[in-house]
Formats: structure tokens, sequence, C-alpha cells
């Protein structure tokens, strides 16, 4: 029996853990929002974001990291949640909402509740979708990061973007 099938029907963490796991998010977080905010330019503070914040979900949730034209990070927003397979995403609210955040870039987030980081061919796609739709409004799609509690995979890292 795969680590996989053992952790099908029961939490992967306590209360107590996701407790911690939402405080450490929530530190993360501050640290990105810092005032004299240098731009974004390595992943791993993002990563430790991303991970942290969704390592605990049940189920698939989509995130989106609004950046400045400097890369300085102006918001962070969970946008859509699904079932623990797959969570469906609107391109248009994608832009919307980075329009209405006056946002010049974004980096996408989403987690795999399997343990599984490794990108689907649906993740492929809706990333490629994302990037046309916010190359029309000139906002550029930096990364797309899938998480897990073992790992993070960036899109730009492997070359997708």
């Amino acid at each position: 029996m795969s680590a996989l099938v053992q952790y099908s029907n029961v939490s992967l963490f306590t209360s107590e853990e996701k407790g911690i796991l939402d405080q450490a998010a929530s530190i993360l977080k501050s640290k990105l929002f810092i005032s004299e905010q240098t731009p974004l330019t390595s992943p791993e503070l993002v990563k430790s974001f991303c991970q942290t914040s969704l390592a605990a979900c049940e189920s698939e949730v989509f995130g989106v990291i609004f950046l400045d034209n400097q890369h300085r990070v102006l918001r962070t927003k969970e946008m859509f949640y699904g079932t623990v397979n797959a969570a469906s995403v609107y391109p248009r609210e994608v832009v919307k909402a980075s329009l209405a955040t006056n946002a010049s870039a974004v980096i996408l987030y989403h987690n795999h509740p399997s343990g599984d980081a490794t990108p689907s061919q649906a993740d492929r796609h809706i990333t490629r979708q994302l990037t046309d739709a916010l190359a029309l409004v000139d906002i550029r799609l930096l990364d797309h990061f899938v998480v897990s509690f073992e790992s993070v995979v960036s899109f730009s890292e492997r070359g997708w973007i």
C-alpha cells in the first residue's frame, strides 16, 4: 500500500498541526508585504509561502499573488476552491482581479492534496490559457507553483513559462 493511499481517508495533519501551518503561512505572508520591500526575485520565499499556506488543505485551492511593475507584492488571494483532485479556474475572474489590483504581473499557485506535486496536463493547459488572457491586458504571468506537503514544482524553473 502506498503512502498516498494511506492518507486517503485520514487527515494528514492534526488540528494542532494545521494551526501551526496557518501561523507559519501568516508569518511568511507578512514577509511578502514588507513596506519597503525589494522586488521579488527569488522563488524560494514564494515557494515557502505557497507550501505552508496550502499543504494542510484537503481539497484543491487555486491562488494568485498580484505584483506591481517592480515585482513587489500588492496582494495575495485564494480565488478558487475545488475537490480532492480538481478546482475549476476561470481566466476571466483572474484577469478581473488582476486589473482591480492594478497588477503588472502575477504568480499562480495551487495545491495537489494527493501529495504528488507533478503538474497535470490540465494544469499546463489552464496556465497557457491564463498566460494568453493576461497578456491581452499587458499583465505578465511569471510563474505557476504546484504544491504538496512534500514538494513544490515551478513552471518557470521547468521552462514552461
